[in-house]
């Protein structure tokens, strides 16, 4: 039943995806900020309550309604695994910018690139070159990816196989959403979360994404160049001190520049980052605070012809997680 859920939520969001604003977005993100004003104390316990209570408590209502309907009949389990799949899973809530950035590439329009580069970034792309303003694009559209497509489907597929519908995809995106959403609303005065609460965000997501961020590394392996893709995870596993928050993000990233032979990190836009978090899921990417990276990963300069090779990477591993999706689900068909 996994299979066919993910198949039909991609193909809907596909078809219609979810507006930006939407009334489902607009009200996890004032769950978030009511968690955040109502049980933030400041102390590091009181942190960890308010994590379970904005990303815990929705993944356990999901997972309630889910047994319930279970129980009423299987079909309308599906139907509700399928809607809650398509909330928080598809290419559509970020790849406009991808496909309108690489169209004025094409067109050798690179001030409507800055342009649509700083508007989806919250950037200052002015005085970016060609292939800074391309492996930004590179950057920014695979770790999106990760986030709304493959970290998804790894914890869906994990616990719905455990019986637990798609309550991993809720804890997931709300992981993800809000350690971003309340390192960006700590700026705003009188409106921030406490660093307590920041603090266990961040590594309550560090934790959730670790796995799921390794899977996707080895999928783009797979379906990229393996060798070089897994020589560039490993020299950035070396490179890299354990457990700094953005390490889950350098370990893609890694691995997508051997992946398609491109060179990725460096410190153009360290100074600049701050995306608006206030906008939802649809903001993901990274981390606020500044690139992944700040040492240059071996490969090609980044060119235009890199967002094609990034784009079939993306859906070859799209493909690769269906088969295995469709083999899990076939394995428990016959069993």
């Amino acid at each position: 039943m996994s299979f066919f859920a993910v198949l039909f939520a991609l193909i809907i969001e596909q078809a219609r995806p979810l507006a930006r604003g939407n009334l489902i977005h607009a009200s996890l993100r004032r769950w978030a900020r009511w968690a955040s004003h109502s049980l933030d104390a400041g102390k590091p316990a009181h942190g960890w309550v308010v994590w379970f209570m904005a990303v815990v408590v929705p993944a356990l209502v999901t997972l309630a309604v889910h047994w319930l309907l279970w129980s009423v009949h299987p079909v309308l389990a599906f139907v509700w695994s399928v809607a809650v799949l398509y909330v928080t899973l598809g290419f559509r809530q970020f790849s406009h910018y991808f496909t309108d950035i690489r169209d004025a590439l094409d067109d050798a329009d690179e001030a409507a690139a800055r342009e649509l580069l700083a508007q989806w970034r919250q950037v200052d792309a002015s005085e970016l070159p060609r292939s800074e303003i391309v492996r930004h694009v590179i950057e920014y559209s695979v770790l999106a990816a990760h986030r709304h497509v493959f970290g998804v489907l790894a914890w869906f597929s994990v616990l719905a196989a455990l019986g637990l519908g798609p309550a991993g995809a809720v804890l997931y995106r709300l992981s993800e959403f809000v350690s971003r959403y309340w390192a960006h609303k700590s700026k705003a005065a009188g409106d921030g979360a406490s660093p307590a609460v920041q603090v266990a965000a961040a590594r309550a997501w560090h934790l959730i994404d670790y796995v799921p961020a390794r899977l996707t590394s080895l999928g783009f392996a797979v379906v990229g160049s393996f060798e070089d893709a897994i020589d560039g995870w490993r020299n950035y596993a070396q490179r890299q001190p354990a457990g700094p928050e953005n390490h889950n993000d350098g370990v893609i990233l890694a691995s997508t520049s051997g992946a398609v032979n491109v060179r990725l990190g460096g410190e153009a836009l360290k100074a600049a980052f701050a995306p608006d978090a206030s906008q939802g899921f649809q903001a993901s990417g990274l981390e606020p605070g500044g690139p992944v990276a700040t040492e240059s990963t071996p490969g090609r300069e980044p060119e235009a012809a890199h967002l094609r090779s990034i784009v079939g990477l993306v859906w070859r591993s799209v493909v690769l997680w269906m088969v295995l999706l469709a083999l899990l689900t076939l394995a428990r068909l016959l069993g």
